[in-house]
């Protein structure tokens, strides 16, 4: 299998990477050129393209060829950044590939989500501020992903909750609402989300779903499981 992975320089474009690779894969990452250095130990074994991951030209080349495209959406900037990249990928991955999308709990598919008031507040509050700084653009994320919920691809937007870093707890178990209880923990260790983004790309009870996720290690998960 041929994967494109965009965002590849990042913490979980990184493990992304290691996963692919571990399974065999043929792997192209795409970052911007000041984080190409980041791959380095990856360097012999990828092909790296370099440039923004909502540049059209740079994602059209990436995506040639591909069975499976793995991209991080991420906002930065006041710049459509995350719908700019997730429409590159839509319009250029070649026909039936398997497009694996990453966000956070926030967004929601069908509305039928749950959210804490912790939540919400979080969400409301660093919204504003990283729009005022022109950091980051939260709500374009929310359109990316309709974007995506409203294409006829064979997506699959998997939602991260709270995250840590550690040693492999497995795979994540996953439910299509937050507010449900096995997502109660709202923890996740960062390598294991790349490990569910991986695993999406031969799972097709996944296509058009919206997995949002939690450690399988967690006290909500090992209290719910069936």
């Amino acid at each position: 299998m041929k994967v494109c992975i965009v965002g590849a320089s990042g913490k979980l474009g990184q493990y992304m990477v290691q996963h692919a690779l571990d399974r065999g894969y043929e792997v192209v990452g795409v970052c911007r050129e000041k984080s190409v250095p980041k791959l380095d130990r990856f360097r012999d074994r990828i092909t790296i393209i370099p440039g923004a991951t909502n540049d059209r030209c740079v994602i059209q080349r990436a995506v040639e060829g591909c069975d499976g495209v793995l991209t991080v959406l991420v906002p930065w900037g006041i710049q459509k950044y995350s719908s700019g990249t997730a429409q590159a990928v839509l319009d250029f991955a070649q026909s039936g590939a398997r497009l694996i999308f990453s966000c956070g709990w926030h967004i929601t598919k069908d509305g039928r989500d749950i959210y804490s008031w912790k939540l919400k507040v979080l969400v409301s509050v660093f919204g504003r501020i990283a729009r005022l700084v022109r950091f980051a653009e939260i709500d374009d994320q929310v359109e990316a992903c309709r974007r995506i919920f409203a294409s006829g691809t064979r997506w699959t937007v998997v939602r991260g909750s709270d995250l840590e870093e550690g040693e492999s707890q497995g795979l994540p178990v996953w439910s299509r609402h937050v507010g449900d209880p096995i997502l109660e923990s709202n923890i996740t260790r960062r390598i294991d989300f790349a490990l569910f983004m991986v695993e999406a790309l031969t799972n097709d009870e996944l296509v058009h779903e919206a997995p949002a996720i939690v450690s399988a290690q967690s006290p909500s998960a090992l209290a719910h499981r069936n």
